[in-house]
């Protein structure tokens, strides 16, 4: 099951700190105070006047216009200039031990058809679901923590691989559609699907790591998404909470990329657009799936490397992403791939 984090090394300012902060509603928008010093008598202290302003909160659309403007009249975010990512040394796939069961489409380098069966369980299905999806969360957790400069991908990839297969399970990238690695790694304009390699991790690098595991049988749009999950809610609502808090701080929300269903079959039905959209469909209890925003400091779209697999953004510019696999309940939406 699937889980996702994005990691920002030392020696550089996150471009997405103001996306983690605290993002809490208001019904009005407050202005910092402005400060005037009145000039007084001699031999008498100066007077500090205060005023602060106060406006009334605007609707989600013409906030999105005003910041829009405002970042045209102030030009693009300043950000620091880095090389463009360069492909390093792929060394070839791991093994995995006879023992372990392995997923149907190990074996082909075609890539599977995205299945039509909606991913609903029964109490067995559902504790299956969890197993699997609590061990994901430990790997992720443990790749973050050899995360650091002069670190390959391809070093963190041997040791979730190891971690993986000595819980008895099998790393779900290794083989599906060729993919050479068991787990993504994604460093700075590279969107998703990055396959790990020698390339030494850098200060100021953002990294995201992709752990998916086949186990018997990846934050504040991802949050504010999985909050309106519930059975009978309708799948589009996950798409325009995710664009309206990151239009407001001036992100993109990538569309090429989307969640979709996730249990016994890999991939499937339902497709989760995390842009504004009027996709038809609604939540069922019982049912599983994946949210996995990916948000850019510039353009949205994208380019592919030879290797099929690898995508950055197009103009070079960082991007983010953050995923969990939920679990739909009649009330609302459990995360499965959370400690």
């Amino acid at each position: 099951m699937a889980a996702q984090l994005a990691i920002v090394l030392p020696g550089m300012a996150s471009p997405f700190s103001s996306y983690l902060g605290d993002l809490s509603e208001k019904p009005f928008i407050v202005g910092w105070p402005l400060c005037s010093f009145l000039p007084a008598a001699a031999g008498k202290s100066t007077k500090q006047r205060c005023d602060a302003i106060i406006a009334r909160r605007l609707s989600g659309l013409e906030e999105a216009i005003r910041i829009r403007r405002l970042r045209e009249q102030q030009g693009t975010t300043k950000v620091r200039k880095r090389p463009p990512l360069k492909r390093g040394k792929i060394s070839g796939p791991l093994s995995v031990p006879d023992h372990i069961p392995k997923p149907y489409y190990v074996g082909s380098n075609q890539l599977p058809e995205l299945s039509s069966e909606y991913q609903i369980h029964d109490a067995e299905g559902i504790a299956q679901m969890r197993a699997a999806c609590e061990l994901a969360s430990r790997v992720l957790d443990f790749a973050g923590t050899m995360v650091r400069p002069s670190v390959t991908t391809n070093e963190i990839d041997k040791a979730v691989h190891n971690m993986i297969i000595d819980a008895g399970a099998y790393p779900s990238p290794l083989g599906y559609g060729g993919f050479p690695k068991s787990v993504c790694t994604s460093v700075n304009e590279c969107m998703c699907h990055g396959i790990p390699d020698s390339r030494q991790l850098q200060d100021g690098d953002i990294l995201n790591i992709d752990v998916t595991v086949y186990l018997n049988v990846t934050e504040e749009c991802l949050e504010r998404a999985i909050a309106v999950c519930k059975d009978g809610a309708s799948f589009k609502k996950i798409g325009k909470r995710i664009s309206e808090i990151a239009e407001r701080y001036g992100y993109g929300v990538v569309e090429r990329f989307v969640g979709h269903g996730v249990g016994t079959v890999f991939h499937s039905e339902p497709i989760i657009m995390h842009n504004r959209n009027d996709k038809s469909g609604s939540m069922v209890e019982g049912q599983t799936f994946t949210i996995e925003p990916i948000l850019t400091m510039g353009s949205i779209d994208c380019v592919t490397w030879d290797d099929g697999w690898t995508t950055l953004t197009a103009d070079g510019q960082p991007s983010a992403q953050f995923e969990h696999t939920i679990l739909i309940t009649r009330t609302g939406a459990e995360v499965l791939t959370k400690c």
